[in-house]
């Protein structure tokens, strides 16, 4: 039994009266292919997965539409762990159930464990050689710049966003102070303009029924 409906994200209620909303999309066919498209991403992703991610399911496998991609992300940084490994994990419920979720899990973990424990003593080998600094700190440019790049593809997803272009814009600048120049804690700025967020998205969908 298939679960391609088992969570439709447009209203985040699970039902399966919206079955309409996936009809002829494409998903995973087997476990197999879920087990090797998270794999391939985990081991795309220097210094991140996220980009690699959206350019993947987004892009070129058409399982999640842009704006299912942005509450994906938006629930998995609302959970416990990394957020690629939530995300993966409600792919794969959403495709094959529990089997599914272990398969995309699996393809996250399975052979990047492998990868990056075989690094890691190879750094500790070679780790006092500059050019081994030199081509981390180039790495680490180039996953600030994808995660760049993504961010401003996603921006698009905001044109149906109750918040509004200017409410979400300040959010993501208050994100953005308190996180990089205050060095505020994450576990309180995450609740706390979550909070904010929510509120004020609902204040707006109630003023937008009653007009």
């Amino acid at each position: 039994m298939r679960y391609a409906s088992r969570l439709p994200l447009r209203n985040s209620i699970v039902t399966d009266s919206d079955d309409s909303s996936h009809a002829g999309r494409p998903a995973p066919r087997s476990l197999t292919e879920l087990f090797v498209t998270f794999t391939l991403l985990a081991l795309q992703g220097f210094g991140g997965v996220l980009a690699v991610a959206h350019r993947s399911l987004v892009e070129q496998k058409r399982w999640l539409t842009r704006e299912e991609f942005v509450e994906l992300l938006s629930l998995s940084q609302l959970l416990p762990g990394a957020n690629i490994v939530n995300m993966s994990l409600i792919v794969g419920d959403r495709s094959f159930g529990w089997r599914g979720a272990l398969a995309a899990l699996s393809g996250m973990m399975l052979v990047p464990l492998v990868v990056m424990l075989s690094l890691v003593a190879v750094y500790n080998h070679f780790s006092d050689h500059s050019a081994v600094a030199g081509a981390l700190r180039g790495m680490a440019a180039v996953a600030a710049g994808l995660t760049l790049g993504m961010g401003l593809k996603l921006a698009a997803s905001l044109r149906g966003n109750p918040l509004g272009w200017v409410l979400a814009a300040a959010l993501g600048v208050a994100t953005f102070v308190l996180i990089a120049v205050v060095r505020a804690p994450l576990m309180w700025v995450v609740p706390g303009l979550g909070l904010i967020g929510w509120a004020l998205a609902r204040w707006r969908l109630a003023r937008r029924e009653g007009a």
